[in-house]
C-alpha cells in the first residue's frame, strides 16, 4: 500500500489570501485485513477465563527481532517473529510520519519492549517502535519533509517495510489494506483544543473524543446520542426528532457547534449527518482564545471524513420499529492515477414516524469532497454538503410535566393544533481548506467556510393547563415562520516551530472573520379564540385562527479575531500552552415595531495552561481561561439592548494517566466556572413567549469530572464517564440566589462497553451494553419544577469478519419514560421509547 502527497506545481498563497482558515486534522483511515480461514481449522470456542486468556496468547504474534537494512534509496523495516506467521498490518499518514499498526502482536525484543533508531538514511530521521496496547504494535517512520513510502512484503520470518521516499519502488508482494478508522475507542491526539495534532496528554485541559467506532457500535443518528458517552454534557435540545445544535456543557446551554474548526453561526436547528463524522470531539470550558465569542462551557467541534488515496467502498441499509429505514453509501478513493486527486462521497436518506401521533420525518443528505495534492508541500480541500429535513406535522409540540416532575400529557399525544404546513430545515456547507508547508517546521493554513440555512416551520404554543386535563391557548401564540440564516467563516494561520536554546516552540499566529446573518419573516396568529385541547379525547378538527400580524427579524452580526499562542516544551515532562486572542464584534438588529439597533463589543480573551509529566503515563495540569459573548439576541421590554457582554473565567485542574499498558486513557478534572452578566428569560412568561430577556447578573459551575476511554482486554472496549456538578445562581435581580441552573444534575453518570470474541467459531460476534443514568434537574431558573432523574439502558448485537457487518441495536431498553430536558413544566422534551434498529454494511 502507498500512501504520500503527490509531485506537482506549487500554488501561490497570494490568490488565496483574501479568505482564511484552519486545516481540521485528521485521523487517517486503517483496518484490519484478516486471511481467510476455515471453521475447521479454528480452536474451540472458550469456557473459563483461563481458556480464553490461553486463546489470546496464542493468537497474539511475538515480535522479536526488528533489522534495518537499507538497499540503495530504500529502507528495509524487517520484523520477525518467534513462529514466522504471517502478520495483519496497516499504515496511514500523519504530516511527515508514516505510522504502521501490526495488529495482534506484542514486542519482544531483546532490549526491551521499545525500539528506537535515529537518521537511518539521509531521507529517514527515525524509526521507532512501541507496544501501543496489549495486542497492537505501532511502527513510526518519520521523513525529512514528507512521510516515506512503504510497501508491505511478506518476510519469510514475519513481514518487511520497503520504504522509499518516492513511488518507484516496486513490491514483490503487495498486501492492499483498505478501510475506516482504527478499531478502537481510545484516540490519542486531537486538535480541536490547540489547532494543532497535540497528544491529549500535553493538552492543560479537558477534551474528550469520541471516534468513528463509538459512532458505529453505539449506532447513534444524531449528534446528540453521540455526545451521551461525554463528561459534563447533558440536555439533548431537538425538536420533532431532528437534529439540534444545542446542549448544556458544565451547565451552560451552548447553541451552535464547530465543524472541522469552523464555527457554523449561533444556530438551534441544525443539521448534523452522522455518516458524514469521523469524530467529534469536546473541549470543555472556556475557548474564545481560539473560537471568538462562545459561552464558557465548552464546544463541539465533529471532524468530518475526508478522501482516502486507497479505494474504499462501503454500502449499508438500516431498518427498525415505528417505519425507520436508511440507506447509506459511502465511496471513497483516488481519481487519477498518481492519487494527486482523491474523492469521497457521502450520501444517506432516513425515513421513520415519531412516536407521538400523526409525526414522523424524512432526512436525506449528500456530501461529496475532493483532496489535490498539487505538490508535496501544498494540497486543497474542497468540501459541500447538501441536508434535509423534512417533518410531516408542525414544530411546537410539547409536554407537560407536574412539578413533581411527573408527566401529564400521554405519551403519544400530539399537543398543537396548526399542521396544515409541514416544517423543513435545509442546510447547504461550502468550504475549502488550503494548506502549504515552506519547510518541515513552517506552514500556512486559509479556509472559507460558507453555511446556508433556509428552515420553514409552523405551530401552535399553548399557554397553560386546567384541572391536569384541558391546554389552553389563550395565551399562547401561534407562527408560521420563514428563518433564513447565511454564516461565513474565514481564517488564515501561520504554524512554526522553533528552538530558544533548550525550550522548544511551537507557535500558533491567525487571523479570522464571521459574517452571521438571521433573517426571520413570522406570520403571527390570534390564537386566543381557539378552544382548550381535552388531552383524554383531543379533537383537532379546528379552524386555523385570523392572521394578527406580521413580524420580520433581522440581525447580523460581524467578528473579526487576532490570536497567537505558543506552546512551550521547557523539557520532556514539563510543557506550557499560553495564549491570547483579541475579539471586535459588531451587531446589527431589525425587528418590527421596535427601532433598529447596533452594538459594537470588543474583549480580550486569554488562556494559560501548564503541564507536568511525572512518567510516560501520568500528566498533571492546571489552567485559566476566560470566554467573551455579545448579547446578540438581547432584548429589554422596551425593545432596548443596552446588556452587557457575558464572559466566563475558569479555573481548572486535573490529572490525565494511561493504564494497561496505554491500552486505557482516563481524564479527571476539576473546575471552577464563573458567568457574569448573564441574559436570561424575562419572568413574565408572557413577555419571555415574545422573546425578551433580562440581565440578571452572575451564575456559577463547579464539578468534578471523569472520562474513560480504551480497552481493558483484547476484544473488550469502554467508553464512559461520571460528571458532579454544582451550578447555581449567585448574583441575580429576580431569580432567588442559590436557585440550581436548569437542566443541569447534580450527577450523572454514562457507561457503553462492548466485547468482540477473539477467537474459535464465533470470532467476530459481538455484545454491547449501554447504561445512561442522569439525576434530578431543574426545568428552569426559578426551580418551581423539577425533572425526574432515570437510568436508560441501550443493548447491541454484532457480527463483524472481514468487511461485513451486521448489528440489532436496542436503545432504551426497558422503554422507560422520561424526560431529556425542558424550558419550564409547560415545554417538556420526552426520552425516545424502546427503539430497536438492525443494520447490514459491507466495506470493500
Amino acid at each position: 500500500m502507498s500512501v504520500r502527497c503527490a509531485l506537482g506545481q506549487k500554488l501561490s498563497v497570494q490568490n488565496l489570501a483574501w479568505t482564511i482558515g484552519i486545516l481540521p486534522i485528521l485521523i487517517a483511515s486503517i483496518a484490519q485485513a484478516a486471511e481467510p480461514v476455515k471453521v475447521g481449522d479454528l480452536p474451540a470456542t472458550a469456557r473459563t477465563v483461563k481458556e480464553w486468556t490461553a486463546q489470546v496468547e496464542a493468537a497474539t504474534a511475538q515480535v522479536t527481532a526488528i533489522r534495518l537494512v537499507p538497499i540503495e534509496n530504500r529502507l528495509q523495516v524487517q520484523i520477525e517473529t518467534a513462529d514466522g506467521r504471517t502478520l495483519q498490518v496497516t499504515t496511514r499518514e500523519e504530516g511527515n510520519t508514516l505510522i504502521a499498526e501490526i495488529a495482534n502482536a506484542v514486542l519482544a525484543l531483546p532490549e526491551g519492549q521499545s525500539f528506537r533508531a535515529e537518521k537511518p538514511t539521509i531521507d529517514i530521521t527515525e524509526v521507532t517502535a512501541t507496544q501501543v496496547n496489549a495486542a497492537t504494535v505501532q511502527i513510526r517512520i518519520v521523513g525529512n519533509e514528507i512521510a516515506p513510502v512503504a510497501e508491505v512484503v511478506k518476510g519469510d520470518r514475519g513481514l518487511v517495510l520497503s520504504v522509499e521516499p518516492d513511488e518507484d519502488a516496486v513490491a514483490e508482494e503487495e498486501i492492499t489494506v483498505t478501510g475506516e478508522g482504527a478499531r478502537g475507542y481510545r484516540v490519542p491526539n486531537a486538535s480541536t483544543a490547540t489547532r494543532t495534532d497535540t497528544p491529549i496528554r500535553d493538552i492543560p485541559a479537558s477534551i474528550q473524543v469520541v471516534p468513528r467506532q463509538v459512532l458505529e457500535d453505539r449506532n447513534v443518528t444524531r449528534l446528540n446520542e453521540a455526545l451521551e458517552t461525554v463528561s459534563g454534557v447533558t440536555g439533548s435540545f431537538d425538536r420533532g426528532d431532528i437534529t439540534a445544535g444545542a446542549r448544556v456543557i458544565r451547565g451552560f446551554e451552548q447553541v451552535g457547534n464547530f465543524r472541522n474548526g469552523f464555527s457554523q453561526g449561533n444556530e438551534f436547528d441544525g443539521l448534523d449527518p452522522i455518516g458524514t463524522i469521523e469524530r467529534v470531539e469536546v473541549l470543555k470550558g472556556p475557548a474564545s482564545v481560539l473560537f471568538g465569542e462562545i459561552e464558557p462551557g465548552g464546544i463541539v467541534n465533529t471532524v468530518t471524513r475526508q478522501p482516502l488515496s486507497e479505494p474504499y467502498y462501503r454500502l449499508e441499509f438500516q431498518a427498525g420499529n415505528r417505519n425507520f429505514y436508511q440507506p447509506i453509501i459511502d465511496f471513497s478513493g483516488p481519481l487519477t492515477t498518481d492519487k494527486k486527486v482523491l474523492y469521497r462521497l457521502i450520501a444517506g436518506y432516513e425515513a421513520q414516524d415519531g412516536f407521538k401521533e400523526f409525526t414522523g420525518s424524512e432526512q436525506i443528505s449528500v456530501a461529496p469532497s475532493i483532496t489535490v495534492n498539487f505538490s508535496e508541500q501544498t494540497n486543497l480541500n474542497l468540501y459541500y454538503e447538501f441536508s434535509r429535513a423534512s417533518l410531516n406535522t408542525g414544530y411546537s409540540f410539547q409536554d407537560v410535566i407536574r412539578p413533581d416532575g411527573s408527566f401529564i400529557t400521554p405519551r403519544n399525544l400530539f399537543t398543537s393544533y396548526l399542521n396544515t404546513e409541514n416544517a423543513t430545515f435545509q442546510t447547504q456547507r461550502i468550504s475549502y481548506t488550503f494548506n502549504h508547508r515552506f519547510s518541515d517546521n513552517w506552514q500556512i493554513r486559509n479556509s472559507l467556510a460558507i453555511e446556508l440555512g433556509d428552515n420553514k416551520r409552523s405551530g401552535t404554543v399553548f399557554g397553560g393547563i386546567q384541572d391536569d386535563r384541558f391546554l389552553t391557548f389563550s395565551n399562547g401564540f401561534s407562527v408560521n415562520s420563514s428563518l433564513k440564516k447565511d454564516n461565513y467563516f474565514g481564517q488564515i494561520d501561520l504554524l512554526g516551530k522553533f528552538n530558544t536554546g533548550s525550550i522548544s516552540h511551537q507557535v500558533l499566529v491567525g487571523f479570522d472573520v464571521n459574517d452571521f446573518e438571521v433573517v426571520d419573516d413570522a406570520f403571527n396568529f390570534d390564537v386566543s379564540g381557539l378552544p382548550d385541547l381535552d388531552i383524554r379525547n383531543p379533537n383537532y378538527d379546528v379552524a386555523d385562527p385570523p392572521l394578527l400580524n406580521f413580524t420580520n427579524f433581522t440581525v447580523a452580526s460581524r467578528s473579526y479575531g487576532l490570536y497567537l499562542q505558543d506552546q512551550i516544551a521547557f523539557s520532556d515532562n514539563l510543557k506550557l500552552l499560553i495564549g491570547g486572542r483579541y475579539n471586535w464584534v459588531s451587531n446589527e438588529i431589525q425587528r418590527t415595531g421596535f427601532e433598529n439597533s447596533s452594538l459594537n463589543d470588543s474583549a480580550f480573551s486569554p488562556r494559560l495552561g501548564l503541564v507536568y509529566q511525572p512518567s510516560k503515563t501520568v500528566s498533571l495540569y492546571a489552567s485559566y481561561s476566560r470566554s467573551f459573548r455579545p448579547s446578540t439576541y438581547g432584548f429589554a421590554a422596551d425593545g432596548s439592548r443596552n446588556f452587557e457582554p457575558t464572559v466566563g473565567t475558569q479555573y481548572e485542574v486535573g490529572v490525565k494517566a494511561d493504564f494497561l499498558g496505554g491500552r486505557l486513557s482516563t481524564t479527571l478534572a476539576a473546575y471552577h466556572l464563573t458567568k457574569t452578566n448573564v441574559i436570561t428569560p424575562d419572568p413574565d412568561p408572557v413577555l419571555a413567549a415574545q422573546g425578551f430577556s433580562i440581565q440578571t447578573g452572575k451564575q456559577r459551575s463547579q464539578g468534578i469530572e471523569l472520562d474513560i476511554a480504551g480497552e481493558f482486554l483484547p476484544g473488550w472496549k469502554v467508553i464512559g464517564s461520571y460528571t458532579y456538578t454544582d451550578a447555581k445562581v449567585t448574583e441575580d435581580n429576580s431569580t432567588p440566589v442559590g436557585n440550581r441552573l436548569a437542566n443541569v444534575p447534580e450527577n450523572q453518570v454514562s457507561l457503553w462497553t462492548t466485547y468482540e470474541i477473539q477467537q474459535g467459531d464465533m470470532k467476530g460476534l459481538g455484545f454491547g451494553l449501554g447504561l445512561f443514568y442522569v439525576g434530578e434537574r431543574q426545568a428552569d431558573l426559578s426551580n418551581e419544577t423539577t425533572l425526574r432523574d432515570y437510568l436508560r439502558t441501550d443493548a447491541s448485537l454484532f457480527y463483524r469478519r472481514d468487511g461485513f457487518r451486521a448489528a440489532l441495536n436496542v436503545r432504551n431498553l426497558f422503554d422507560i419514560d422520561y424526560a431529556e430536558n425542558a424550558f419550564g413544566r409547560f415545554d417538556v422534551n420526552r426520552g425516545k421509547p424502546f427503539t430497536i434498529v438492525g443494520s447490514v454494511s459491507w466495506e470493500f
